[in-house]
């Protein structure tokens, strides 16, 4: 075990994801031998109600250790030892409008993919390399764990800025999330899974799940999603899009049964179904706004104002907190565990552009991930992948160019729009809403 002592800083401090990224730190006090927790958000208000939450279970649970929220950036940044980023520059109030704008055009409006994650991933760019300077400023040799979305246009973006910086990890919970719902279905721990994956963030595929024997469970995996249907492990505690999300799995093992695939594929394979099954008036942002975000900023007032954590239902799926904090530790103690994230391709799907970022499985340690090699993938995979590839490149290129003809390019390209007169009009009103947030395209 590295003994050696840590701080550890949480940038988006006031997320609703946040509380259950504390309470999974408490379970790893003594594995990452953390001394000091900061969480750092320029929203003060909003960062308030999850720490004192914070203090208040740092208090009972893990006494010795100091906790702390500030806006400061020197104060979180300065000798910190890891870095946990899960920004949303611009809040629900532009999530919300990168999902009504599309919808309103006649295409997919969704945080991440289509025009809506364009959009986020140009806000996010931006403050994401402001971060990563702020935190070297301070503190070089850092961590920096990201969690910030649309992670693959995030990643790209960091990768061509930051090119020989190699503590930046891109990772991404989907994977992790996908796996407890196979596990359930299966009836095993998923942590007794070995995956084989390849694809880019929200756009991959499982080929492979073998247990400890050696035995591929996934032939026995899509017999049961075909015969039983697909849904989370945490069903009871997800909204209905989330369960409606989770369900078109079976059609798309059905339609292309080779594979399982991330549940975010079906924005690309079925585009004009799902559009139909998004309300332009009342869009997931709306939901959260409604629902989970009320809910988690509640609870954690009324632990503080019972004056304990015990009891409180604040934290419900502990997928996202759990893998940050556990990569964290494999990195702390050089476990050398095996986790699906985000890397250079390099070779690694040979068939695929070197600098594409793709999501592979990886031997993580503390000289970073260790990819499995992927090899060859067939002309289906390889087609959606090329385009999506394009697709980011493009976007990131737009973003440091400055280049309208290379952000309509992009959107042009996406197979949720494909129709450059709908990718123009649609582009010209997100800068509109981004004009505080974009660079300017010209």
């Amino acid at each position: 075990m590295n003994l050696k002592e840590t701080k550890i800083t949480i940038v988006g401090g006031g997320s609703t994801w946040t509380p259950g990224i504390l309470k999974a730190m408490t379970r790893y006090k003594e594995s990452l031998s953390f001394k000091e927790i900061v969480l750092y958000d320029i929203n003060e208000e909003r960062q308030r109600h999850i720490g004192e939450f914070g203090k208040l279970l740092f208090n009972e649970l893990c006494p010795d250790v100091k906790f702390e929220y500030t806006t400061d950036k020197e104060l979180a940044y300065k000798n910190a030892d890891y870095i946990f980023c899960q920004m949303r520059t611009g809040g629900y109030k532009m999530r919300e409008l990168d999902e009504k704008i599309p919808l309103e055009e006649g295409v997919i409006g969704q945080e991440t993919c289509g025009a809506g994650g364009f959009a986020y991933g140009l806000r996010s760019l931006r403050d994401m390399i402001e971060m990563v300077e702020d935190v070297r400023k301070y503190s070089k040799d850092a961590w920096i764990l990201n969690y910030t979305n649309p992670a693959a246009i995030v990643a790209y973006g960091l990768t061509k800025k930051f090119k020989e910086d190699k503590r930046i990890l891109n990772i991404c919970d989907q994977p992790i999330n996908m796996l407890m719902s196979i596990g359930k279905i299966l009836g095993v721990d998923e942590q007794s899974l070995e995956p084989s994956y390849f694809g880019l963030n929200h756009f991959g595929w499982f080929t492979g799940l073998y247990n400890k024997d050696g035995q591929d469970l996934l032939p026995e995996l899509k017999e049961k999603i075909l015969q039983k249907g697909f849904s989370p492990k945490d069903a009871e505690q997800r909204d209905k899009s989330w369960l409606d999300t989770y369900a078109l799995v079976e059609d798309m093992v059905r339609d292309f049964p080779e594979y399982v695939p991330s549940t975010y594929v079906q924005y690309y394979l079925y585009p004009e179904y799902k559009t139909k099954k998004l309300d332009p008036k009342y869009t997931r942002a709306n939901e959260v706004i409604n629902g989970r975000e009320k809910r988690v900023f509640e609870e954690c007032d009324n632990a503080v104002k019972a004056g304990t954590t015990l009891g409180s239902n604040v934290v419900h799926n502990d997928a996202h907190g759990e893998m940050i904090v556990e990569i964290a530790d494999t990195i702390h103690n050089n476990k050398e565990k095996t986790y699906i994230v985000m890397v250079e391709n390099n070779g690694i799907v040979s068939n695929l552009p070197k600098d594409a970022i793709v999501e592979v499985a990886c031997v993580l340690g503390n000289r970073g991930p260790i990819p499995f090699h992927v090899g060859e993938i067939d002309v289906f995979y390889k087609g959606l992948l090329e385009n999506q590839y394009g697709y980011e490149r493009l976007t990131v290129e737009a973003f440091f160019e400055g280049s309208y003809t290379k952000a309509l390019q992009a959107l042009t390209l996406n197979r949720t729009i494909v129709d450059a007169k709908k990718a123009r009009r649609i582009l010209d009103r997100l800068i509109k809403a981004n004009k505080a947030y974009w660079p300017e395209l010209k």
